[in-house]
């Protein structure tokens, strides 16, 4: 149900929905701003690989934690002041990275700039699904991807042309989040509030046999893409290092931007097709990238680093617009966080678990070489996993037929 009109002025919708989704964009582009200053962090800090993926892997963690237990308050509480105050937490976010002069500073800014992207979430999504429907479940796939590389590239190109890289990128991204609630601010309530703050606080995972069944058909899908995003994303800076011989932030940055940039692309040429080839044609393609770059790594070159990561982009993309496409379908207004928040769960928990892990191998006793290559064949398996229901599905359902 939607909220009744105020008698002040609002945005209109598709203003509104605009704001929406560039709200998502600065949120992820602010969680992959860090990643091409993770060398000059190592190299100013002196700390080890494990710091650098759980730098990584605690924002994956916080968001996992936030959207436990806050995924589904905008369902019951409007999604306006949820939304506006995980916003100000995050400008707070930004502030602390900007002031960061330690790992510890660097961790807990992590932790607060994912426990603000968790609560918000679900809450945007959801607004963007009350706006409409269907471009809703477009925009929440395309902005992942679209944020994700918009953050990097922009972070990489601070670091390289601008003075104080480690303080102006986060002061500029924390300004704009400012700009965008104000946006937010004069926009309409999308729900009206409803009993049951307190109750949805408490996780919930039960869902009608109408959602449970494309959520369990686009569980393979979401944890192979995201476990991608979670090993590539925390590995590429040292990645690019390993191959370049520098620790060139911008082609860091690049790196970021060529795998969300392409997840990006897919999400835009695909989104007509139906859900579930999505699904399957992005676990295909996520497949056929990380067997590139394993070999990209191991002869040192540079553009088969940049094809696979290509590729695993546009897995990425594919796969994940079709998940949520396929589960978001189905969802009542009053369920849509809720669900937004599971896939979510399922997401940022498959990002951020590879993500240490690799740190951790990279610590004890394994080179970066062995310790991608581990994980490609990780990624892999769940991309060939992310395949084999449909197929199994489409022969039970032929069975059936013949009997």
């Amino acid at each position: 149900m939607s909220a009744p009109h105020s008698a002040s002025w609002r945005l209109p919708p598709s203003i509104a929905f605009i704001v929406l989704a560039s709200v998502t964009v600065s949120f992820l582009a602010s969680a992959s701003a860090p990643m091409p200053l993770y060398p000059a962090y190592q190299a100013a800090w002196g700390f080890s690989p494990l710091a650098v993926t759980t730098i990584f892997g605690v924002y994956a963690i916080a968001v996992l934690v936030a959207l436990l237990f806050f995924g589904r308050l905008s369902d019951h509480l409007g999604r306006k002041p949820v939304l506006l105050s995980a916003m100000l937490v995050q400008v707070l976010a930004m502030g602390l990275f900007a002031a960061a002069d330690g790992l510890g500073m660097l961790l807990f800014a992590r932790v607060v700039q994912g426990f603000a992207a968790g609560v918000a979430i679900a809450a945007v999504g959801a607004g963007l699904l009350d706006l409409d429907k269907g471009r809703g479940a477009m925009a929440n796939a395309l902005t992942t991807p679209l944020g994700t590389a918009t953050g990097g590239i922009l972070s990489g190109l601070f670091v390289t042309l601008l003075p104080a890289p480690q303080q102006l990128v986060f002061l500029f991204l924390g300004a704009v989040m400012v700009a965008q609630g104000i946006g937010i601010a004069f926009m309409r309530e999308t729900l009206v509030p409803r009993a049951g703050v307190l109750a949805s606080l408490k996780p919930q995972f039960a869902f009608s046999d109408a959602i449970r069944a494309p959520l369990l058909r686009a569980a393979p899908a979401v944890v192979a893409t995201w476990a991608a995003a979670g090993v590539f994303g925390s590995l590429s800076p040292a990645m690019v290092r390993s191959i370049t011989g520098n620790a060139s932030p911008l082609l860091s940055g690049l790196a970021m931007f060529v795998m969300a940039g392409t997840g990006g692309i897919a999400v835009h040429v695909l989104r007509q097709l139906e859900p579930r080839r999505s699904m399957r044609l992005g676990a295909v393609s996520l497949a056929a990238g990380v067997l590139l770059i394993v070999p990209a790594l191991w002869f040192n070159l540079l553009a088969l680093f940049y094809a696979g990561l290509s590729l695993a982009g546009f897995g990425f993309g594919s796969g994940f617009q079709g998940a949520v496409r396929s589960v978001v379908a189905s969802a009542r207004a009053h369920e849509r966080a809720g669900v937004l928040s599971v896939v979510f769960v399922l997401a940022y928990l498959a990002m951020g678990l590879p993500a240490i892990g690799a740190g951790w191998l990279l610590v004890h006793g394994g080179n970066l070489t062995s310790t991608t290559l581990e994980f490609a064949a990780l990624v892999f398996v769940l991309a060939v996993v992310a395949v084999l229901p449909e197929g199994g599905a489409r022969r039970a359902t032929a069975a059936r037929n013949v009997t």
